[in-house]
Order: C-alpha cells, then sequence, then structure tokens
C-alpha cells in the first residue's frame, strides 16, 4: 500500500525519523495505530522523539512545498520562534529567510534544501539566518532528504548550528552588569567602558606593537523611524543592531554604544582589509535584517567609518578620525563603509 504523505503539521508526534544511508526515513508511530517498523536498539518512536527534541542543534523538517512539518526545541531556542508559530508555514515566509555571506537570499533560487529535495545531495555551507528579534545569526547548516519506506522523497530535513559568539559573549555581559559598565538596552559595552578599552588597546600597541582598529557606527535616518513608529520600536531597531553586532563579532573583540543610535566597535589585532571586511559583513547583515510591526517590516541600514591606531594617535584623535569617515559615508548617500 502506498504510505501517506503527511500534510503539514502531522509528523509529530504521530511520526519521527531515523537516519539511513540514503537519507532520513519515516518510522510509523503506535499514536497512527500502525505496525512500528524495526529501529536500531529497539527504540521506539517516541524515543526517537525525545531525542530529537533534546539535540543541541535546531533541527526542522519540510515537505516537498517547503512547509514546514516540524520544528524542534533547540531550533526554538536559536531563532526565538516557537513550533506553532512555523509549522504549517512556508520556510521563507519572513522566518528563517537565509542570506549568504554576500547578503544573497537563498530562499528563492538557491535555497540548499530546495535543491536537496531535488537532486538528493546533501549539502553544507555557512549562512546566516533571521532571528525572531530581527537580528542575523550565523549558522552551520547540514540539509538531507526525507523518504518514505519505499525510498521516494517527500521532503527534506534542516540541521543548523549556532557559531556565533553568544555564549562567550553572554558571560562578558554578567562581568559589565557587576561592574555598571553594561548599557541596559542593548547589553552591550557602554561608553566607559569602551573608554576603558580603547586605553588598554593603546597600551598594547605602545608595548607590543599589536594593531588594532575601530568601527563608527550610525544607524541611518533613526529619527524617522523613531518619528514614524515611535520609541518602543525605535528600542527594538536599537536592540537587534546590537544584537547583529554581538552575534557576528570576534571573542577578542569589542562592541558597544557610544550613544543615541551610535556604536563603537574596536577590533584587535587587524590589518586594514580584515577591517573593512568586518565592517563590510555587519553593514550587510544589518541591511537584510528587519522586524515586524504589526504587518510592517520595518529594515534600517547603518553608515561606518574604518581606521586603524597610528603612533601619533591618542583616543581622541583617533575617535574623531573614525566619526568624521563615518560622516563620509553618510555624504557618500549612506549605507556604506568609509576607510582612512
Amino acid at each position: 500500500m502506498k504510505p501517506h504523505l503527511p500534510a503539514a503539521g502531522e509528523i509529530l508526534p504521530g511520526r519521527t525519523y531515523r537516519r539511513t544511508c540514503r537519507g532520513w526515513s519515516f518510522i510509523q508511530s503506535p499514536l497512527l495505530n500502525t505496525k512500528r517498523q524495526a529501529t536500531p536498539m529497539n527504540m521506539d518512536s517516541d524515543s526517537y522523539a525525545r531525542i530529537i527534541d533534546s539535540l543541541h542543534d535546531g533541527l526542522y523538517c519540510v515537505d516537498t512545498s517547503k512547509t514546514i512539518t516540524y520544528w524542534n526545541k533547540a531550533a526554538e531556542r536559536i531563532t526565538g520562534y516557537a513550533a506553532d508559530e512555523v509549522v504549517g508555514k512556508s520556510c521563507a515566509d519572513n522566518i528563517l529567510t537565509h542570506v549568504d555571506l554576500t547578503g544573497r537570499s537563498l530562499c528563492q533560487d538557491s535555497c540548499p534544501l530546495a535543491a536537496t529535495i531535488v537532486d538528493g545531495v546533501n549539502r553544507e555551507m555557512e549562512i546566516y539566518i533571521h532571528h525572531k528579534d530581527g537580528h542575523r545569526l550565523p549558522v552551520l547548516v547540514r540539509v538531507s532528504t526525507i523518504k518514505d519506506p519505499e525510498g521516494k522523497v517527500i521532503g527534506g530535513v534542516e540541521l543548523f548550528t549556532d557559531i556565533s559568539s553568544l555564549q562567550a559573549n553572554s558571560l562578558r555581559v554578567i562581568e559589565l552588569e557587576k561592574l555598571a559598565l553594561l548599557d541596559n538596552l542593548t547589553q552591550l559595552a557602554n561608553r566607559n567602558y569602551l573608554e576603558r578599552e580603547l586605553q588598554a588597546r593603546f597600551e598594547e600597541f605602545k608595548r607590543h606593537k599589536i594593531p588594532f582598529g575601530v568601527l563608527f557606527i550610525d544607524i541611518d535616518h533613526f529619527k524617522k523611524v523613531n518619528d514614524t513608529y515611535g520609541h518602543l520600536i525605535g528600542d527594538n531597531v536599537l536592540r537587534f543592531t546590537a544584537q547583529t553586532f554581538d552575534a557576528n563579532s570576534r571573542p577578542f573583540d569589542l562592541y558597544g554604544r557610544w550613544g543615541g543610535e551610535e556604536f563603537l566597535g574596536i577590533i584587535r589585532n587587524v590589518t586594514a582589509d580584515h577591517l573593512v571586511l568586518l565592517g563590510e559583513r555587519l553593514r550587510m547583515l544589518i541591511e537584510h535584517s528587519y522586524i515586524m510591526a504589526d504587518e510592517t517590516k520595518i529594515q534600517i541600514t547603518i553608515s561606518l567609518g574604518a581606521t586603524l591606531v597610528n603612533e601619533h594617535d591618542t583616543t581622541e584623535t583617533l575617535i574623531k578620525r573614525a566619526d568624521s569617515l563615518m560622516y563620509a559615508s553618510k555624504q557618500k548617500g549612506r549605507n556604506r563603509l568609509t576607510l582612512g
């Protein structure tokens, strides 16, 4: 008898999966009053369900139309989306909206999950997903097919691993809270801590010749956001901008709120080319991030000034130069980085 193809949302708890040499196959569950297939170690389907839900990595399944049919607990934790918010919807419906390192959207023509469903080839790549709070997270995704007992492809599964520095940065937040050096709204370092860090980097540069650079960052047209949508939405924009910096920073770099809608990144042991690369990546990620206000998608851009320390610099001259370069980006049309 031809196996039943479940509608969106039917797979669990009625069905779970096991990994085979051909991909992912259904295990029939007693909840559907069907005879169970033999499984390794004589584990029942409920045990498999618990294992999938206890994974540290996010996992979700789609049918051949890319409708989400299952969303595990780790997917909820990593993305901020609860299962009941996404099951039954297309994975491209303002949910994860994958982009690659260049900012190119993968959801329409370059979706690795859709490609694997078509050609059966497993794929692995680093991409950026959209968090419910608005920011972008770097993840490593691995995709495979879901097959019925006859070997027919009836969907796909994506496993994604958070590769951001959030865990390391969360320890920094605890330390900064104790020292009253945290910006309460964005949970980044405040200006006092940034100034201390700059002094430490100057001492390191003078004694050991370890270079560093700064990124002076300003949200474009932020006043318009506040005037149009209100200060609560404006605060949310500040938060997701800060979270993008936090999630995509190296553990030994520091980002903080300089004041208002201005942010500062202090980037250790960096060349000019690498400083530009890091800044452009942040600019791209912010440009492709968004938050939802009712049915309205709110997107912003940032302008950046990037500069390396030199032997004649003081904190004041370094910040002034970075600030001037940021304003040069504004004058050139915004949503860009200027190096100097």
